[in-house]
């Protein structure tokens, strides 16, 4: 467990016993006031502050219901056109993440995202085979995921 975090859960207990009532509110208040605190004294703890790596978290996720919802709605539309015209593929996406944590993160992220399944990892763990239910252009795919949610996992877990 980070330093930070241990350091904000002491001060929110520390809070509870100054305020002397035992309660999740008061934990809670001491929390916050343990991240202000740490936020300020930040020149003084060894690592970055870690609030910053929890907003980076919460803004991948905030990208994968868009990106869900988006697709939902474009899967929505090839369901109910009279014909249809799809080029379903499978194509090879270089990554960037090296870690399992990161490979295991991105694979699932695609996988759960509609209309794209993560098929395989390569052996070298430089590429992820991903089938498209619709891909008109490769290269669009292929920055786009790697614009979207490699660029977050990155941010997150770096």
């Amino acid at each position: 467990m980070p330093l930070q975090i241990v350091l904000n859960i002491v001060i929110a207990i520390m809070w509870m016993f100054l305020s002397e009532t035992y309660n999740f509110t008061t934990f809670l208040v001491g929390y916050i006031l343990g991240i202000i605190l740490l936020f300020f004294l930040q020149r003084f703890v060894p690592d970055s502050f870690y609030m910053k790596r929890a907003w980076r978290f919460f803004k991948l996720i905030l990208l994968f219901i868009r990106e869900l919802v988006l697709s939902n709605i474009d899967i929505v539309k090839h369901v109910y056109k009279p014909k249809m015209n799809m080029q379903p593929g499978i194509f090879a996406l270089p990554i960037d993440v090296k870690t399992n944590f990161e490979i295991t993160l991105l694979a699932n992220l695609i996988s759960l995202t509609p209309g794209t399944l993560s098929v395989v990892v390569s052996e070298d763990h430089t590429k992820i085979f991903i089938h498209a239910m619709d891909m008109p252009d490769v290269e669009e795919s292929v920055n786009e995921i790697k614009n979207t949610f490699e660029k977050r996992i990155m941010e997150v877990t770096r």
